[in-house]
């Protein structure tokens, strides 16, 4: 792969980035721009263009590439270029998150050549937007009740889009949180709260879409998504002050109602094996999970 430039994703990268992620659909919160450019400061994820498909590297691991992105025939292609080029340098060919479609497609092309091994802490959180904006049933009684509370507490409550306006005030509460959650003492959490504050700092330059909650005039909870793919939404952060009774429910049911309307689904990413945060997500009854795993050569 001497001849093969991979680089940082940067933000002029933008636009030829998401030109490949459009031509191959996926509903995995890994195919955004926006996923990329801010953990590959943290991950050390590069990519390049190869066989006119978008291919990421990541050496967290060892070498493992990402399902190319493209037209099938092109992503075939690198997916040859790719093998071939593991083969002269020695090095196994590992591809990571592969969804069941990714995996279909492969195993199409080389019957029982390769074999898919999938990560529950990886899997994704699909919810239908209509009953995350409803919380209609039985089950969500609980979701409804946290609601009804908070704006028993807080009759004044608003909310807003992010703006101009309230985005240094996003920023500020961002900082708050961080030091109420202990994020200094633990790299993940710190290097979840450095993707927030930049998906901040830079969210009219990245094409996000925000929801701002305020209780008694300040800023208690904000979410930041965008458009995944024609049919889903895709939600990167959310983050409320614990101690306000009702914010979690509160900006997760208020963002969908105003930005969500137009999707049939909402990805809320994954859990990432924590026990509290499966508990939270898996007690929005998710239509289903989308799954994501290591490829490697049948042995």
């Amino acid at each position: 792969m001497t001849d093969i430039q991979f680089k940082r994703p940067e933000l002029e990268d933008k636009e030829l980035i998401t030109s490949y992620f459009e031509k191959a659909p996926s509903r995995s919160c890994e195919r955004t721009f926006v996923n990329v450019y801010l953990w590959s400061r943290h991950y050390k994820v590069q990519y390049a263009v190869i066989e006119d498909a978008l291919v990421f590297k990541s050496e967290d691991r060892g070498t493992a590439f990402a399902y190319p992105a493209g037209k099938p025939e092109n992503v075939k292609k690198a997916l040859e270029f790719l093998m071939g080029s593991c083969k002269e340098t020695g090095n196994p060919f590992i591809l990571y998150n592969v969804t069941p479609e990714m995996f279909a497609q492969l195993e199409g092309w080389y019957p029982n050549k390769f074999t898919v091994e999938y990560d529950r802490d990886i899997a994704d959180y699909i919810y239908e937007s209509e009953k995350l904006s409803t919380l209609a049933g039985k089950k969500l009684h609980g979701k409804r009740n946290h609601i009804n509370k908070f704006k028993s507490l807080y009759p004044d409550w608003s909310y807003e889009e992010l703006s101009d306006e309230n985005v240094e005030d996003c920023f500020q509460m961002a900082l708050k949180w961080r030091n109420q959650n202990g994020c200094e003492e633990d790299p993940g959490k710190n290097a979840e709260m450095c993707v927030t504050l930049n998906s901040l700092r830079l969210y009219k330059e990245l094409g996000l879409t925000g929801g701002v909650l305020k209780a008694d005039g300040k800023i208690v909870a904000f979410t930041v998504g965008e458009r995944l793919c024609d049919d889903t939404f895709v939600v990167h952060i959310e983050k409320a002050f614990a101690d306000v009774e009702g914010a979690y429910p509160m900006i997760n049911q208020q963002f969908v109602q105003h930005e969500c309307a137009g999707y049939t689904y909402v990805n809320r990413e994954e859990d990432t094996g924590a026990e509290g945060l499966r508990k939270a997500k898996l007690s929005y009854r998710p239509a289903f999970l989308e799954e994501k795993g290591i490829v490697r050569e049948t042995e």
